[in-house]
């Protein structure tokens, strides 16, 4: 990307009303009003584009970016220490194994101790239904309260790094992904996208990733084609909220239990595993009692009802049904490859990797979308902000 180019984002930027993320936290993609979704790809866009150049982006020369994840991770936890590096934070992890958690510091204490100089918080928490998106909205609360009381200085914002509801950061970068592959988010009208569950050899992968694929690409007047065995459904609310978003963006949304029918002159598939609502509510409840026998018998229950459907697989006689034969494969990373990391999995070497440089360019999106969460929300005038180190140039540091 080159300088005139942008300029020219920043241009466009500054043409979009977002005044609303300013002091906001970054927790679920439907929350946010399509200026406010295009203005975080343009700042994606613009630091990319600085990087590229060579320029420095630090818009900070100090402040923590703290994280705190409940769930292992790779992307997402590197993708985080990058954005804060990008933007001038010192990355500092929370292990609640260190700290004074097991005993018995309140959410609010926890939230405010490690706040004094944090400008950002991002969390992951995903394993349990009910309980993600909730710690981190009680989170948020604690370090507004905190800042209204004169605790803190600035109120950190909040970035969702994966909840039980929505993964923001990885469908916006997906999206991302998509803008640029398709030369322009308006290329992406009447595009067929097939979001689909795929066999895997365990159980209980989270239902936020492919509800953050639904929740947003129906936003674009994408016909975004849903497919799942019987008895993985999703939540009811975020059905409702991929179903409002097709109508008004001029898309459709479809569920079916069918692969073969999602995928049938799919521009773009998505093949991914994941638990059912009702199977991680189950899980939720066994967790929340110590009931450690009953764990055991559902993850049994659920494997054995896995291994029915392990036809579903991404295979290449499932690809060349794809649109000219030539569907884009997506997956969020890790794969269950089969023959490689298992014996039988979500999708075929083959397929794989013929498509692991875009699935890695796909992954690459990831640290400048949170970036620029994190950039929206602590600058009042981002346009101005961007502008600024365009015209400077400073070298960054090699």
């Amino acid at each position: 990307m080159d300088a005139v180019r942008v300029k020219e984002l920043i241009r466009s930027l500054g043409r979009l009303n977002f005044k609303g993320m300013y002091d906001q936290d970054f927790l679920l993609t439907w929350e946010k009003s399509d200026a406010e979704i295009q203005a975080t790809f343009h700042v994606a866009e613009i630091l990319r584009g600085l990087r590229e150049l060579g320029f420095s982006c630090r818009v900070f020369d100090s402040g923590l970016a703290v994280s705190i994840f409940r769930d292992n991770s790779t992307r997402t936890r590197f993708s985080f220490v990058s954005a804060a590096n990008l933007l001038g934070l010192t990355p500092q992890d929370l292990d609640e194994g260190k700290s004074q958690i097991a005993h018995g510091e309140t959410v609010r204490e926890t939230a405010n101790m490690v706040s004094f100089m944090a400008e950002v918080i991002g969390i992951r928490d995903d394993m349990f239904i009910g309980k993600g998106n909730a710690y981190m909205r009680e989170v948020s609360k604690a370090v507004r309260e905190g800042f209204q009381e004169g605790v803190l200085p600035t109120r950190p914002t909040l970035v969702n790094l994966q909840c039980d509801i929505d993964h923001p950061t990885q469908a916006m970068a997906d999206m991302l992904h998509l803008i640029n592959h398709f030369g322009g988010v308006e290329n992406l009208r009447g595009k067929k996208i097939a979001m689909t569950w795929a066999y895997s050899p365990s159980y209980g992968k989270p239902l936020s990733v492919p509800q953050g694929v639904i929740g947003l690409m129906t936003r674009f007047g994408m016909d975004v084609a849903l497919a799942h065995p019987k008895g993985y459904e999703m939540m009811p609310e975020v059905m409702d909220v991929a179903a409002k978003n097709a109508k008004a963006s001029g898309g459709t949304f479809s569920a079916s239990n069918s692969m073969q029918e999602a995928f049938a002159d799919a521009d773009i598939v998505y093949p991914k595993s994941w638990a059912s609502f009702s199977a991680m509510e189950q899980r939720t409840d066994l967790y929340a009692k110590n009931d450690w026998d009953g764990i055991k018998a559902l993850e049994k229950k659920l494997l054995a009802e896995n291994a029915k459907h392990k036809k579903w697989e991404c295979d290449e006689k499932l690809m060349a049904t794809t649109k000219n034969g030539q569907g884009l494969y997506l997956h969020c990373l890790p794969a269950d490859i089969t023959g490689v990391s298992c014996e039988q999995g979500e999708v075929a070497a083959s397929v794989f990797d013929r498509y692991r440089v875009p699935l890695y360019q796909q992954a690459s999106y990831k640290p400048y979308t949170i970036a620029a969460m994190m950039l929206l929300a602590k600058k009042r005038n981002p346009a101005q902000t961007l502008e600024k180190l365009l015209e400077e140039g400073k070298e960054r540091v090699k």
